[in-house]
């Protein structure tokens, strides 16, 4: 089992997430619209459902810091999904021109996500709740 000491790189991480899926994409849409904006002409009705789901995984993540162990497949959900969502994005970004400033904007940072999480999460013995 993990130790609570153990447990608490994991929880900062799941918290600062947790708050940036919540409170920071959007922002970010603003200040670097080519690096974190896939529909930029208008109102855009893809960017209000994307930010509703980070949204809604960020209040999950934040419910989660209690006990991280009971909440493992809500994490290995956003590290893959994260893996998958950026990996699409880059090859999306490198196909399309107009899209390269993801290349430096949510690209690398659902991949440092992913990453993230993946080294901090128990697996084995260690993720007995």
């Amino acid at each position: 089992m993990a130790s609570a000491a153990h447990l608490g790189p994991l929880r900062v991480a799941l918290v600062v997430i947790g708050i940036v899926f919540i409170f920071g994409i959007y922002p970010l849409t603003i200040l670097w619209p080519s690096g974190w904006t896939w529909h930029m002409s208008g109102h855009s009705t893809y960017l209000q459902m994307i930010l509703g789901i980070y949204a809604t995984l960020g209040v999950f993540l934040l419910l989660a810091v209690r006990n991280p162990l009971k909440h493992l497949s809500l994490i290995w959900f956003t590290v893959w999904s994260s893996f998958v969502h950026g990996g699409i994005m880059a090859v999306q970004s490198l196909v399309y021109p107009e899209h390269r400033g993801h290349l430096l904007g949510d690209v690398p940072a659902l991949l440092l996500i992913a990453v993230v999480l993946t080294l901090l999460t128990p697996r084995g013995e260690g993720a007995v709740a």
